[in-house]
C-alpha cells in the first residue's frame, strides 16, 4: 500500500481535508484527515465515497483535437496558438477565462496572472461571482475589502448560532456537526428560513419570515439591541465611522410589531430570538446561498454585518458574522484576485494598486481596467465580441 496523499474534498464550502491512498489501478481509499482544521478527521457521506468517483466510465482520459486524440503538446500549443491570434486580430479584450470554485489558490493565481498581467485584459470571472457576489459586495462595503472576520474555531466558542438562508444539515454537514456538539454543551440554536428544512427541525427557534423580509428582520433586531443597551458605543467610537442619520432611520418602522408584520411570524417568537440575541454575547451568525442568491443580497448581508459591528459581536472568539460559501476555495480565488473587478490581495484597479501588482509580476502588458463579469461575459460571448474562451 502507498503512503496516504494529504488532499482536499472538492465538494462542498467546508473544504474538508482527507488522506487519499491508493489501493490498485482504479481503486482509492478515503479517510479524513484528523490533523485538517476544518474537519479534524471526520467526513459526510459524500467525503466518505470519494473513492468511488475515481473510475474512468465516462471520462475524457486524454486531450482531443475535434473527435480525434491528440497529444498534450499539440494541444496546449493549439489552444495558445488560437488565443494569440484572436488577440492579434481583435485585441485582448476579445478573450477570456472563466474559472472555478474548486481550484486550488495557486492556480487561481497563475490563471490570473496569466489573463491580467500578460494578456493584458481582466476579463476573467469565476465561480464566487455567481455564487458570492453579494458576500463580497457586502463584505466590501462593511470593512472596505472583501474578508470573512470569522474561523471555524468561532464554532467551538459560540455560545448561540443564527443560521440564515443556510440548510447546513444537508449543505455543510461538517460544520453542522460542529454546531451541534456545541449546541449538546449548551448553545442555542436559531433557523432563520422560510423552508422547515433539516436544520430548522432541530433548532431551538425556527422563525419561517416572508421570503425577502431578512434586512427588516436585522433592522428590527438592531434597533432592539440598541433600545436594551447592547450597542458597543466604544467599539463603534474606536472602529466603526456611522453614516450620519443612521440611527434615526433605523428606528423607523422597526418596532416590534412592524417587523413581525413584515416578515409574517409570532410576535412571541420575534421577541425571543430578539431577546435571546441581546443576551448572548458570543454570538456566531452563518448565511449561505439563501441571503447570497437574493435579489437583495448586498443589503442582507449589510445588514448581518451592521449588526455585529454594532454590539461589537466580531474579531472575538465565538462572535462573528460568517459567510459559508458553496464550494471549497471559492474565498481562495477571491484572496488571489480571480474575478473580474479585483486584482490580486483584494486590490481594486486604483493607479496605485495597479503599478504595485505590475511591478511585482514584472507584468508586460498589466490590465488597466476591471474585465466582464460572468454574466456581462456570457452575454458578450452570444453578442460575439469574446472570440475565445477558456473554461
Amino acid at each position: 500500500m502507498t503512503a496516504a496523499v494529504r488532499t482536499t474534498c472538492a465538494y462542498c464550502g467546508v473544504g474538508c481535508g482527507i488522506r487519499a491512498t491508493v489501493t490498485g489501478e482504479r481503486s482509492v481509499e478515503i479517510a479524513g484527515d484528523p490533523d485538517h482544521p476544518a474537519n479534524r478527521g471526520r467526513l459526510c457521506s459524500k467525503g466518505t465515497h470519494l473513492g468511488e468517483t475515481v473510475g474512468l466510465e465516462g471520462r475524457l482520459l486524454h486531450p482531443m483535437i475535434g473527435a480525434k486524440r491528440a497529444s498534450w503538446d499539440k494541444s496546449l500549443d493549439l489552444v495558445a496558438k488560437k488565443f494569440r491570434e484572436t488577440i492579434a486580430r481583435h485585441g485582448p479584450g476579445s478573450v477570456a477565462f472563466y474559472v472555478s470554485g474548486q481550484l486550488l489558490t495557486e492556480d487561481y493565481y497563475v490563471a490570473n496572472k496569466l489573463m491580467k498581467g500578460f494578456i493584458g485584459t481582466a476579463n476573467i470571472d469565476t465561480n464566487s461571482r455567481l455564487c458570492m457576489s453579494s458576500a463580497v459586495a457586502g463584505h466590501t462595503r462593511a470593512f472596505g475589502e472583501d474578508v470573512v472576520p470569522a474561523t471555524y474555531d468561532d464554532l467551538d466558542a459560540a455560545d448561540l448560532f443564527v443560521l440564515i438562508g443556510s440548510n447546513a444539515a444537508w449543505c455543510h454537514p461538517i460544520v453542522y456537526q460542529r454546531i451541534r456538539a456545541r449546541c449538546e454543551a449548551g448553545a442555542k440554536l436559531v433557523v432563520i428560513d422560510p423552508r422547515r428544512t433539516e436544520t430548522a427541525e432541530e433548532a431551538d427557534l425556527h422563525l419561517a419570515i416572508r421570503p425577502g423580509s431578512d434586512v427588516a428582520l436585522m433592522a428590527g433586531l438592531l434597533q432592539h439591541c440598541r433600545e436594551v443597551g447592547v450597542v458597543d458605543e466604544a467599539y463603534l467610537a474606536a472602529h466603526v465611522a456611522e453614516p450620519e442619520g443612521f440611527w434615526d432611520q433605523l428606528g423607523e418602522g422597526n418596532d416590534l410589531w412592524s417587523v413581525a408584520r413584515i416578515c409574517d411570524v409570532p410576535v412571541a417568537d420575534l421577541r425571543h430570538f430578539y431577546d435571546l440575541f441581546a443576551a448572548t454575547p458570543r454570538t456566531v451568525t452563518l448565511f449561505s446561498q439563501g441571503i447570497n442568491q437574493s435579489t437583495a443580497g448586498t443589503d442582507q448581508v449589510n445588514a448581518i454585518t451592521n449588526l455585529h459591528l454594532a454590539t461589537g459581536r466580531i474579531g472575538k472568539p465565538g462572535a462573528a458574522p460568517f459567510s459559508i460559501t458553496g464550494q471549497p476555495n471559492a474565498m481562495g480565488g477571491r484572496e488571489v484576485g480571480g474575478l473580474a473587478s479585483t486584482l490580486a490581495a483584494h486590490m481594486d484597479f486604483a493607479p496605485e494598486n495597479r503599478d504595485r501588482v505590475q511591478r511585482f509580476w514584472a507584468a508586460p502588458a498589466m490590465a488597466e481596467k476591471p474585465g466582464l463579469k460572468a454574466v456581462d461575459l456570457f452575454r458578450s460571448i452570444g453578442e460575439g465580441r469574446i472570440k475565445a474562451l477558456w473554461v
